[in-house]
C-alpha cells in the first residue's frame, strides 16, 4: 500500500498564509507558527481599530462643531441641548461638514436653533 501524506496541501496552505503576512517583520513573515499567531493578532487589532475609528471621528466632529460655535459666541452643550429640544435631526457629522464647507448655512441653522 502506498503511503499518502498531505505534503502538497500543507505546503499550499502554508504558502497562502505566508503571502498574507508580506511586510511583517522578522519571523512573523516567514515562520509558519509565528505567521499564524501574527494573523490572529492582526485580525484582533483590525476589529479594535474599526471600533476606535468610529470613536475618533465622532470626537473630531464634536471638536469642529465646538470651534464653529465658539466663533459664534455659543457653547456646544447648549447648542446640542437646544437641537434636541427643538427636534432638529441633524447628526454631528453633517453639522460639522456644514460648519466647515458652508458657514452661511451653518449660521442660519445656529440662529434657528438658538432663537
Amino acid at each position: 500500500m502506498v503511503r499518502i501524506t498531505n505534503g502538497k496541501v500543507r505546503h499550499r496552505r502554508h504558502k497562502t498564509l505566508i503571502k498574507r503576512t508580506k511586510g511583517f517583520r522578522l519571523g512573523r513573515n516567514n515562520v509558519y507558527k509565528q505567521v499564524r499567531l501574527a494573523l490572529l493578532k492582526q485580525g484582533q487589532n483590525a476589529y479594535i481599530g474599526r471600533k476606535l475609528k468610529k470613536r475618533d471621528f465622532r470626537r473630531l466632529w464634536i471638536e469642529r462643531l465646538s470651534a464653529a460655535l465658539r466663533a459664534r459666541g455659543s457653547k456646544y452643550s447648549v447648542f446640542v441641548g437646544q437641537m434636541t429640544k427643538k427636534d432638529v435631526r441633524l447628526n454631528r457629522k453633517v453639522l460639522s461638514n456644514i460648519a466647515v464647507a458652508f458657514p452661511e448655512v451653518f449660521d442660519k441653522i445656529h440662529d434657528e436653533v438658538l432663537k
